[in-house]
């Protein structure tokens, strides 16, 4: 099915923060890499998720959300930063999802129920899509997972190494710890006003980098 299709069809529009492999992609160590990853919408049979690696139509792959668990799937279709996944499961397993489904449909439509990202002070974007650009100007897309006034935590196909100086978005940072989706990025200048943060963060490929790439320059001659 096509991302356009899925689109025209009901589902329920749900950002449930999750984690995805894809065949092929392996870490240093020989593993399986993991990538962050992010529904936009979802139905029994597929789901459109926000990715930072997009993989290829006709890709098997294994994810698993905190709100449904682990899903086996293969790729339908795909757009700028996101695919359509097919959805591998039993009938007894689609009906529970369907059921959950109409669950988080009514839980969301409750004015009462606000809707809360906040979580440990962490943040997540709204549009999570955004680029890293390295000391040599390099550009490389990324996956923003989520974001506090210090410090930033991305997905990418790139595994920088501890102390790497770089910007993300407009905003200059160096990696301070790895984990199995990322890397957490510890921001040079924190930026307290969270709203402009966001903004500063989230920048296509092609968009302006404003000044981050001559302070990113400066920065790479400050010991980490």
């Amino acid at each position: 099915m096509s991302v356009e299709t899925f689109l025209r069809q009901r589902a329920v529009r749900i950002e449930a923060q999750g984690s995805y492999t894809l065949p092929n992609w392996y870490d240093p160590q020989g593993r399986l890499r993991s990538f962050a990853c992010r529904t936009t919408r979802v139905s029994p049979f597929r789901m459109l998720v926000d990715v930072p690696v997009v993989g290829k139509v006709g890709d098997r792959l294994t994810s698993y959300f905190r709100e449904f668990g682990k899903f086996e799937g293969q790729i339908s279709d795909i757009s700028a930063g996101s695919f359509l996944l097919e959805l591998e499961m039993p009938r007894a397993m689609r009906v529970r999802l369907a059921d959950k489904l109409v669950w988080l449909e009514r839980k969301l439509k409750d004015p009462t129920n606000v809707r809360e990202e906040r979580r440990d002070t962490r943040f997540i974007p709204s549009a999570p899509h955004s680029t890293l650009t390295w000391a040599d100007g390099g550009v490389t897309p990324c996956f923003i997972i989520d974001f506090s006034a210090g410090g930033v935590a991305v997905s990418s196909e790139a595994q920088p190494s501890l102390g790497t100086p770089l910007a993300i978005g407009a905003c200059i940072g160096r990696v301070v710890r790895l984990f199995p989706e990322g890397f957490a990025v510890k921001l040079l200048e924190p930026v307290h006003n969270l709203q402009e943060l966001e903004r500063r963060l989230i920048r296509q490929m092609g968009g302006p980098v404003a000044s981050a790439d001559g302070r990113l320059e400066q920065f790479t001659l400050i010991p980490a």
